[in-house]
């Protein structure tokens, strides 16, 4: 059954999708001592996920119909990704800094090193995908695995250990959920992903709808809104349990690691989704075949993704790259016109990153810590 959704639905839905994250996240604060911090942001990933998945499978599924309207599954796929790490790792890195009242750097763990390098596995297999201007059914096998290996070493690495000191820094309820017994936790931990997960399933699409009403009602164009607005309604969850964590500058870094997890899931198993679906709804093997100018916009968010993991090899977040992430974005995003010239300042800006690691005498922090968590685990 399909009901009407009208500009006043967001007033229950806003208030449902904002329940639902912090339900999740509260979830995901308290699994990290049942499981690893990694394996339980990409659960909670997943979960906030969802409302993009549900508006690229819609797009995804009209494409298999009617080809024309492939940009538009690519130009919400690339917005997605660009609004993560254009304005969402920024903006942590900026309410950690407004909190602490002073420039700081984010700082990671060293288990941090697998997600750093999670994001980097789907970017490069999306080159290829780039070059031959197609993403096809077969190209699902490959950024399906990537996104399987990275949740297979997550699960190998164990839970933290949970203390006094570190109970104090989690929110009212993760406290009191862990301070249940054994058995108990663990029910009270699946329940609150249970619970925020089917808040978000039946508030997301209504909420999605509404706020299309609304951009109807404003007169904002299908394009404007595919690529930007729903994007930015539909992260709209994991965008609020990153700031609840990023007030704290102790677990800023879980908030940036909570975005990072989300593009990982957009870059593999959400973009192996598209050509599924596309398939599926065409009645045929056929690929979804980039124009001059999609193959532009790719190359675009590659880059952008791709700049970001450089910045993070250091196991830090500072002002200077959050800015230049931001400001990138924004020109592109206000001036869409300079997004051609814009890929060339990804490029020359990756190179300075690229030359300056290889300038320096030691590997990578990342990649030293990735090497060492690989290496205890899979001894």
């Amino acid at each position: 059954m399909i009901l009407k959704t009208t500009p006043l639905s967001a007033l229950w839905t806003f208030p449902s999708i904002l329940i639902s994250a912090f339900v999740i996240a509260w979830g995901a604060e308290a699994a990290q001592f049942l499981i690893s911090q990694g394996l339980a942001l990409a659960i909670l990933a997943w979960l906030q996920t969802l409302p993009e998945f549900a508006v690229e499978a819609v797009i995804a599924w009209e494409a298999g119909k009617d080809p024309t309207k492939t940009h538009l599954a690519i130009a919400n796929f690339t917005g997605s990704l660009r609004l993560l790490v254009g304005l969402g790792w920024p903006m942590i890195y900026f309410v950690a800094a407004f909190f602490r009242k002073k420039l700081i750097a984010i700082q990671l763990d060293e288990e941090h090193s697998v997600e750093i390098f999670g994001l980097l596995l789907p970017i490069l297999y999306f080159v290829v995908i780039w070059w031959k201007g197609t993403l096809s059914f077969w190209d699902a096998f490959p950024l399906s695995a990537c996104y399987f290996v990275y949740l297979w070493i997550l699960w190998k690495i164990p839970p933290r250990q949970s203390d006094e000191e570190t109970l104090e820094d989690l929110g009212v309820v993760p406290r009191r959920v862990l301070k249940l017994n054994p058995g108990k936790r663990a029910v009270a931990i699946w329940l609150l992903f249970l619970a925020g997960g089917v808040i978000l399933y039946l508030s997301a699409h209504p909420f999605l709808n509404s706020m299309l009403a609304i951009a109807g009602t404003l007169r904002i164009s299908t394009c404007i809104f595919v690529q930007w607005v729903a994007p930015f309604l539909s992260e709209f969850p994991e965008k609020l349990s990153a700031f609840y964590w990023a007030r704290k500058v102790s677990t800023a870094n879980v908030a940036l690691m909570n975005m990072v997890s989300s593009n990982i899931n957009q870059w593999s198993i959400l973009s192996a989704m598209i050509p599924v679906l596309f398939v599926i709804s065409a009645g045929e093997l056929r690929p979804l075949v980039f124009d001059g100018h999609q193959r532009q916009e790719i190359l675009l968010t590659i880059l952008q993704s791709f700049l970001g993991f450089l910045l993070l090899l250091n196991l830090e977040l500072k002002f200077h790259e959050a800015s230049i992430l931001f400001v990138f974005w924004l020109v592109q995003f206000v001036m869409p016109f300079t997004r051609e010239a814009m890929i060339w300042v990804y490029l020359a800006w990756c190179v300075v990153e690229i030359v300056k690691l290889s300038a320096g005498r030691a590997a990578p922090a990342a990649w030293i810590c990735l090497r060492r968590t690989l290496a205890q685990r899979f001894a």
